[in-house]
């Protein structure tokens, strides 16, 4: 099929009679609480998403997932349009972070938005993808090409169960020429994102009855100790900005938090004989997660020597940053696909968390974060997304698959 003059338009014209139909998928897969943690209701959602993909011609399957930690029924849902040899990846996940209030998964609509936990983050983005794919395909967009469409169940407790499986079994191909996923970019793209390292920090005691504390050694006050030269480390770590663009010049800087979670001890009236914190690092991608490794263990095992006790650090989290350059012939390719349907091109920034670009990226595939839900409301009480945003994003995931792929 000879493609059309004006695609753009073309596109858009087979997306907006579909708005109604986008709108109520939206409203079905909000009211599906998907909420990780603790991560339930995850096979059903990718159930109602196998049978959306069914009905737009996108083949879809249900791969099956080893159990992984406490997520309930862990889903990838994979499907394709098109058939030929090259390929471009459409990612996105259908966790949600946990509700301020159980009204959130009673969708509203109103004012052209639809309100509700995950209408940003990003369910309103795999609409826009599914939507997308599914013009190209109608449309006779992609040519000798294919758009693989992977939707994973755990984005928001570290991806380990969803992109992680699909790296560790070899299903993402590194000859693709390039992936995009939907987070809520607010419309500009997010070509890197930082590193991410998550570690606990165990400290020892000795434990007492309250009424012979004198014959306890106090974890929590070793605690307290460990972490401080941590806390002074953080403050350090805000003044280290990276050189990437960011929309906020005050959150360039490199990003920790010491004690998100802690605990210690047994009872109130036993002094403590073990304590732990968290130590949470979002790394620019400036830095080596190797040598910030390093460091907090030195500072922490100095600490624990100087206060009489013993420390160990114990690593949860280690995932490296990603980036594509923007001036990569894929970012451009993007960048005039937005400027075809927004009628300007997007800016290019430093996502300020970390991305599944990452799993693509690390196989030299050009990945991109790029969606119309708006990040300052994502995780929010009052989380939404604008209907003809959402829809203008699956012109442009149209517009991307086809661009790319001839």
């Amino acid at each position: 099929m000879e493609v059309p003059v004006d695609l753009a338009a073309t596109v858009q014209e087979w997306i907006e009679p579909r708005a109604e139909e986008m709108a109520a998928l939206l409203a079905d897969l909000v009211a599906l609480d998907t909420e990780n943690p603790p991560g339930r209701g995850l096979g059903r959602c990718a159930q109602r998403l196998r049978a959306a993909m069914t009905e737009l011609g996108l083949a879809p399957q249900i791969l099956p997932i080893p159990p992984h930690a406490q997520l309930e029924e862990p889903s990838i849902v994979r499907g394709a349009a098109g058939s030929g040899p090259k390929l471009v990846y459409f990612h996105g996940h259908f966790d949600v972070v946990p509700a301020q209030s159980r009204t959130q998964f009673t969708p509203e609509r109103r004012d052209g938005r639809m309100y509700g936990r995950g209408t940003a983050d990003m369910k309103g983005g795999v609409v826009s993808m599914l939507y997308g794919a599914a013009a190209a395909r109608e449309l006779g967009l992609l040519g000798d090409g294919r758009i693989v469409l992977h939707l994973v169940c755990d984005e928001e407790t570290g991806s380990d169960a969803g992109a992680g499986y699909l790296r560790q079994h070899g299903l993402i191909d590194p000859a693709a020429l390039a992936m995009v996923t939907a987070e809520p970019t607010g419309g500009v793209v997010w070509h890197a994102s930082r590193g991410a390292l998550t570690l606990r920090v165990q400290v020892k005691g000795r434990e007492a009855h309250v009424g012979q504390a004198h014959l306890g050694d106090n974890a929590f006050a070793h605690m307290v100790a460990v972490a401080h030269p941590l806390t002074e480390l953080a403050r350090e770590l805000q003044e280290q900005r990276t050189a990437l663009p960011m929309a906020d010049e005050t959150g360039k800087g490199s990003m920790m938090v010491v004690g998100g979670a802690s605990g210690s001890g047994v009872n109130f009236n036993v002094v403590p004989g073990s304590a732990w914190f968290s130590v949470d690092r979002r790394c620019n991608p400036e830095e080596d997660l190797d040598e910030e490794i390093a460091r907090i263990t030195d500072l922490v095992t100095s600490a624990a020597t100087a206060a009489g006790t013993t420390a160990s650090v114990e690593v949860l989290q280690r995932q490296p940053p990603g980036a594509t350059d923007a001036d990569h012939p894929a970012a451009r390719v993007l960048a005039a696909c937005v400027a075809e349907v927004e009628g300007a091109p997007p800016a290019f920034e430093l996502c300020p968390g970390i991305l599944e670009t990452r799993w693509y990226a690390q196989l030299g595939i050009p990945a991109f974060g790029y969606g119309a839900g708006r990040l300052d409301v994502s995780h929010g009480p009052g989380e939404f997304i604008d209907e003809a945003a959402m829809r203008r994003c699956a012109a442009v995931y149209a517009l991307f698959a086809a661009r790319i792929l001839r």
